[in-house]
């Protein structure tokens, strides 16, 4: 079923998709893992009073996890508040990696939030992460959206030729969700009591601000791939494509499972590689994330424990999946298909 969807459904939807099995699997149902419906309009007000209790502490993490949860926000809002949101957080971004100025994290932080806020000139951002962490690829994805919005073929080009350069392709997902649990744990007694008052409620809720704060667009690299219409930008494609694939978080690797897959002759020994290696991608993830749901409710915050222990000690997020498949006995790949 999880291929079936990852086949059909928009790419945004996958990363809530992918969120949701995670969700789930921690807690048991998907719906006790967000706020009961009554207390829905206080939980904006929760997550407010947690960011400014977080940047009142003045900490690189505390501040890093604040603008998170800042840009986040009420789960309904305008164009218009989600800006406004993300000029707020961004400021909040910008002491954080003077706080820390070698840290990925929060370099990747700063810049994924100045590429969402209407204005921010992401050059020194990205300047700054690609000079902290100089093999990840990743690092290029906004200026390659400019490049897009520009219509600059000559300049997509090149950056499509950097991007192919990095021996990596990291989002910090785990590392972020980590930091974020922690920074919240911290001020857990100034928090509300209804708001994150179990170690399950406080790692869902990092995951869910970390997912949707670094977790970038992906429709500009696939866009720009598929219009390899030159054979240079079609082998920087390629080669970014492989590198995607052994990214840290699943959803970047299943782009670029897609885009190896366009750039390669149907009915070949490689499409059909890449057609069981996604599967055994898709595998992991689902089958990890069902078989770690604990049966018993009060199993849960431990389960979620043993859970950021993992992610605490594994920045890929597929690591995690293969960990948590070995610890039930399960198999790391799927049963054969017979063609």
């Amino acid at each position: 079923m999880f291929k079936r969807f990852a086949q059909v459904l928009p790419l945004s939807w996958l990363i809530v998709l992918s969120w949701l099995i995670v969700a789930s699997a921690l807690s048991g149902n998907v719906a006790d893992a967000a706020p009961p419906k009554p207390e829905a309009d206080n939980y904006s007000a929760w997550r407010a009073a947690a960011a400014r209790t977080l940047e009142a502490r003045g900490d690189a993490r505390s501040l890093a996890t604040a603008a998170a949860l800042t840009f986040v926000g009420p789960p309904t809002r305008s164009k218009a508040e989600t800006a406004r949101a993300a000029a707020a957080a961004l400021d909040i971004a910008v002491k954080t990696s003077e706080l820390e100025p070698n840290d990925p994290v929060t370099a990747w932080l700063r810049l994924k939030l100045c590429s969402d806020a209407p204005g921010c000139d992401i050059r020194d951002a990205a300047t700054t992460l690609r000079w902290v962490d100089a093999d990840n690829g990743a690092a290029w994805l906004p200026t390659l959206a400019g490049a897009q919005k520009d219509k600059d073929a000559v300049q997509v080009d090149r950056v499509l030729a950097d991007m192919a350069e990095g021996t990596r392709f990291d989002l910090y997902g785990n590392r972020a969700t980590v930091m974020m649990f922690d920074a919240l744990k911290r001020i857990r007694a100034r928090l509300p009591a209804k708001y994150l008052n179990s170690d399950l409620t406080r790692l869902t809720e990092a995951m869910d601000i970390a997912a949707a704060t670094v977790i970038p667009s992906f429709s500009t690299v696939i866009n720009a791939c598929r219009e390899a219409a030159t054979m240079e930008r079609r082998e920087s494609c390629l080669t970014l494509s492989k590198t995607m694939q052994r990214a840290d978080a699943v959803i970047a690797q299943l782009v670029g499972f897609a885009m190896e897959k366009r750039l390669t002759p149907a009915d070949s020994k490689e499409m059909r590689l890449i057609a069981d290696r996604r599967r055994s991608l898709e595998w992991r993830a689902s089958s990890a994330n069902i078989s770690d749901t604990p049966l018993l409710p009060w199993l849960r915050s431990a389960r979620a424990r043993s859970r950021l222990a993992k992610m605490r000690a594994m920045p890929r997020e597929e690591d995690v999946c293969i960990a948590l498949l070995k610890e039930h006995g399960l198999p790391l790949d799927p049963p054969e298909e017979h063609r």
